[in-house]
């Protein structure tokens, strides 16, 4: 793990440079909730995995001098929030972000984060948030000057750990690993003797990644979600045996989704998502709102494959498909959104980068 580093003051000179700036891409995925150790542990011999597509929706964090010895946090989507490190409630909104500073010693900081994906949009934002702060503060107290993928597993590694330890709920790894390597993966979730790992797969390269943009669509439909309901009935579900076999085949339609996406082959890929998300909604129905039932019945439709961001119950809804079935699928899209206020559309694509130490 990064070595716990020692106090980071901008504003009595100790941590050097006025200003730093790191970003991180959120994502959509396939498989979510398996990257959970109470699932992989025991599923670990059909080898479980989860499928993160980046997107060039970056959440921005910047860290520049406070007026007072305390850590300000400013966020979009949020209310400003300002304390001493050692009295900063970690139950907050913004608690996360006090929880990294906490974590870093932080004191006389303002953390800015600009996010361009909408808040609570079930892209994964507070998890690439955290990555992104973890890696400026990082740079700020002079730990980290190139990002090697040992280093990003690193930084993933102790932003969900930071994560898991104030969330209060079992916490997965995917939106960290996503943020940090971006590009598309799939992630092996293993456990042995050695404790808990995970194996990357680079599906497609930079070149094939970015043109996967044209096969997707992603869809805001303006209500929040909260994935701690969904995920803590999942979670309940598997403790007590029941359902389990969906789970079984939840394994196996990720791991044929991941083959799809890696030969781009969209029709076999849009047929697994379908298979996978009608057994999620036969769990947990309310996994879709109304609207969200009408963009999947939309997508399937058009012969593409329609799924919600993360654990559903608001947020985004994407599609994956041809590029012309993608094209006659957000003229129904639009009009569907149309009749809620504030869903729509957003202006995504691939992005092959993950977390960056910006220029500035």
């Amino acid at each position: 793990m990064i070595k716990k580093p020692g106090i980071f003051s901008t504003a009595n000179g100790r941590g050097g440079a006025q200003k730093i700036e790191a970003s991180a891409p959120c994502r959509v995925d396939m498989g979510g909730t398996l990257d959970i150790s109470t699932f992989f542990y025991p599923l670990g011999g059909m080898e479980p995995c989860t499928v993160n597509l980046a997107l060039n929706l970056r959440t921005r964090v910047t860290l520049v001098p406070n007026s007072s010895p305390k850590v300000r946090v400013s966020s979009s989507g949020f209310r400003s929030a300002e304390y001493a490190i050692a009295e900063a409630p970690f139950h907050h909104p913004l608690g996360l972000v006090f929880a990294v500073a906490a974590f870093f010693k932080a004191e006389g900081v303002h953390v800015l984060i600009d996010s361009a994906s909408p808040p609570k949009s079930a892209l994964g934002g507070s998890s690439v948030a955290a990555v992104a702060l973890v890696a400026a503060f990082a740079r700020a107290q002079g730990q980290i000057r190139i990002l090697t993928p040992a280093l990003r597993t690193k930084i993933a590694l102790l932003a969900r750990e930071i994560e898991a330890s104030v969330a209060g709920v079992s916490c997965g790894l995917q939106d960290q690993l996503a943020a940090a390597f971006g590009g598309g993966h799939a992630w092996y979730w293993q456990a042995g003797l050695n404790g808990a790992g995970f194996r990357r797969r680079t599906l497609l390269d930079r070149r094939a990644f970015k043109k996967i943009g044209r096969h997707l669509l992603l869809a805001y439909c303006g209500v929040p979600h909260e994935s701690r309901n969904v995920n803590a009935r999942w979670i309940s579900q598997f403790l007590k045996g029941s359902r389990r076999d969906r789970w079984h085949e939840i394994v196996a339609c990720t791991h044929r989704f991941a083959e799809a996406v890696a030969a781009e082959d969209y029709s076999a890929a849009a047929a697994a998502m379908n298979r996978e998300t009608a057994i999620r909604r036969k769990m947990t129905p309310d996994v879709l709102d109304a609207v969200g039932r009408r963009l999947v019945a939309a997508a399937v439709g058009c012969s593409c494959g329609a799924r919600f961001a993360g654990a559903g119950g608001g947020g985004c809804i994407w599609a994956l498909g041809n590029p012309d079935d993608i094209d006659r699928l957000r003229g129904a899209w639009e009009k569907i959104l149309s009749g809620r206020s504030g869903a729509r559309l957003l202006a995504a694509q691939t992005d092959v980068e993950g977390v960056r130490l910006e220029v500035v």
